[in-house]
């Protein structure tokens, strides 16, 4: 994981979507990949076409429905553990996130990787004085 200019690192900084992905493709070794699905705001040549394109082909990430990656998109703690659940294989993981107050606001798409996220203890709670919440659509820092 590279620092944000030669001289910071920013660890309280927001993480985007581009900024995830390569970090897990540099993970995995720079894995050849054989895909030629584009997204349409993923252009040649960036720190992230690679990765993205790697992790489309390996079902890490799918994009959104217009056919868009978003990559300077900031990510939310749902989607960040979406994607690491992904990379991870989809583990199975049992149980309930009832005990956050706020497990309503969970996409469905998110629910399973959010138990697993939890736990792994790669995601855990914000402790506030009313409780402690999962803040599942609150952006990821780096």
């Amino acid at each position: 994981m590279n620092g944000t200019s030669a001289n910071r690192f920013s660890p309280n900084g927001v993480v985007t979507r581009a900024q995830l992905v390569t970090i897990l493709y540099r993970i995995a070794g720079e894995p050849a990949f054989t895909t030629d699905k584009q997204f349409s705001d993923v252009a040649d040549g960036r720190y992230y076409t690679k990765a993205v394109l790697w992790a489309a082909e390996n079902e890490i990430v799918t994009g959104y429905a217009d056919g868009t990656f978003l990559p300077n998109r900031e990510i939310s703690r749902e989607q960040i553990a979406t994607i690491l659940y992904r990379y991870a294989g989809k583990p199975a993981a049992s149980g309930t996130l009832s005990f956050f107050p706020d497990s309503s606001q969970i996409g469905s798409y998110a629910y399973d990787a959010l138990l697993w996220a939890t736990q792994e203890g790669l995601i855990t709670g914000v402790k506030t004085v009313d409780g402690t919440f999962l803040n599942p659509k609150t952006n990821a820092t780096r």
